[in-house]
């Protein structure tokens, strides 16, 4: 088994090779030893825990588990688990992440890496299978990522287990360890992720392990697992639908047919933008007749099932514009890695209290003032408001997973109008965003969200309600928009009232 295995054509400057010093560099600042334990001497091979990071390319924690397989001899071993204890679990997730686990098992079965997929099906249903493999592994590398209930998951594991535990960061494009300290703007990250992105942009030779999982060995971890693996390679839609609706999840929140999970996708999605779209993306993006101008990339970014840096490399060689290319790996880069570090640096950061003292004050000041509706939760997430833009966007959720960009932002600020508190805004935003956003859970989404609760902003003088947080309001939405198309698609054709 070779380095062929995994890689594609081979580029004018050749890529970095596993072993090289670029790599070891590179995983020293995206790695967190989260125990302090020891390596098991005894460990029968190296186990990566696949939690946020699903894919085998471009993916540091595996080559982090390759590496120290490589070193000591012994097979690699990539578990990968779904159960229905995540929050808001539901079909729509769940399809979402079985899709994308047939690509990684797909993938795995051409390039040899021993991959084993299990599902859990019912919520009591607690084997702890992780828990039993890193029993017999050397080490354990799973992911290092900040939300979604993930870091404190692993956290629970890695004082149970008896080896060392090392959380390695797959999510940025330049490596979250840079960055020691929860950073203040976009305008304080993004001059320093200027200075080392073109560096951490380069290519890695991804190689699978120089040793093959022993059949004997592998079928010992098969009856480990007992029946919840799952021949997820060999899957067809009806199979995946059928392991869905015998988990027990949300099958109220349905798949988005028209959005399938999974690397092969993310790839599709990736090339139609930059073929289609991506020209002249600075000039549409913020055009809500133009929603395909928006790459559609987040759901597939939250996930890990495309890696940051591989989009930013191709947009970088798509031949667009110089201004359009800007803008965009501003996004993915910029906007999605201050996410991560505010995440990662900040305890409670979905919290009120996280938020910097002026927001406080703000807030305090502001939190009795008499609001122009109140609507309850029920009403909001069918979308039954008075404001058919906001409606358009809500329901735009309901039905895909996603919002047009700059509705998102809107239709969660317009919640502070519609709110008796500061607090049950917060609360109902995350509720909404992370129960049907495809992308929900994600740190990016996070940081959307405090982002409208004044995070990363100045004040903005001191009106009723909104004290100094950045007003939006969809009475100044045609000034911006085009707002028919997106009307008359999600609205049935309603349009905005005039103040």
């Amino acid at each position: 088994m070779g380095c062929a295995a995994l890689s594609c054509e081979v580029p004018a400057n050749p890529p970095h090779a596993l072993q090289s010093d670029y790599v070891r560099d590179q995983l020293v600042q995206r790695s967190v030893d989260l125990n302090g334990k020891r390596h098991n001497p005894d460990g029968e091979y190296v186990l990566y825990w696949m939690q946020s990071t699903h894919r085998l390319n471009e993916n540091w924690a595996l080559r982090a588990a390759i590496r120290a397989a490589d070193k000591i001899g012994r097979p690699l071993l990539v578990h990968q688990g779904l159960d229905p204890t995540y929050p808001y679990a539901a079909d729509r997730h769940h399809t979402f992440m079985l899709q994308g686990a047939r690509d990684t098992a797909q993938r795995a079965l051409e390039t040899g890496i021993a991959y084993q997929f299990v599902l859990r099906e019912r919520r009591v249903d607690d084997r702890r299978v992780v828990d039993r493999l890193a029993a017999r592994a050397y080490l354990v590398v799973t992911d290092l990522f900040p939300t979604a209930g993930i870091r404190e998951r692993t956290a629970r594991f890695a004082e149970r287990v008896g080896c060392r535990v090392l959380a390695v960061d797959s999510s940025c494009t330049v490596p979250s360890g840079l960055f020691g300290v929860a950073e203040y703007a976009a305008r304080t990250i993004r001059p320093k992720l200027a200075k080392v992105l073109d560096h951490s942009l380069e290519l890695v030779e991804d190689c699978a392990p120089r040793l093959d999982m022993p059949e004997p060995l592998r079928q010992s971890l098969i009856d480990t697992t007992h029946s919840a693996l799952l021949p997820v390679a060999t899957m067809d839609s009806a199979a995946i639908g059928a392991a869905v609706a015998r988990s027990e999840v949300d099958h109220g929140v349905g798949p988005v047919a028209h959005t399938p999970g999974g690397s092969v996708a993310a790839e599709l999605v990736l090339q139609r933008f930059l073929v289609e779209h991506l020209s002249a993306y600075n000039e549409q993006r913020g055009n809500s007749s133009m929603e395909e101008s928006t790459s559609g990339l987040s759901p597939y970014l939250h996930v890990g099932q495309i890696a940051s840096a591989a989009v930013v490399r191709a947009a970088r060689d798509s031949g667009a514009p110089a201004g359009s290319i800007d803008a965009f790996v501003q996004q993915v880069t910029t906007w999605r890695e201050l996410s991560y570090n505010w995440c990662l640096r900040t305890p409670d950061f979905d919290q009120l209290a996280a938020l910097p003292a002026w927001i406080q004050k703000t807030m305090r000041e502001h939190v009795a003032d008499p609001r122009p509706q109140l609507y309850d939760l029920a009403t909001l997430e069918r979308g039954e408001t008075h404001d058919e833009f906001w409606n358009a966007a809500q329901r735009q959720l309901l039905a895909t997973g996603v919002i047009h960009n700059y509705a998102r932002m809107l239709w969660a600020k317009t919640l502070l109008l519609w709110t008796p508190d500061y607090e049950t805004a917060r609360q109902w935003m995350f509720y909404l965003n992370d129960k049907y956003a495809l992308d929900g859970r994600d740190p990016n989404s996070v940081g959307g969200i405090m982002w409208c609760l004044g995070l990363w902003d100045r004040p903005w003088g001191n009106k009723p309600i909104w004290g100094g947080i950045r007003p939006m309001v969809t009475a100044r939405v045609r000034l911006k928009f085009d707002t028919s198309a997106y009307l008359a698609r999600w609205n049935g054709g309603r349009t905005l009232p005039s103040q």
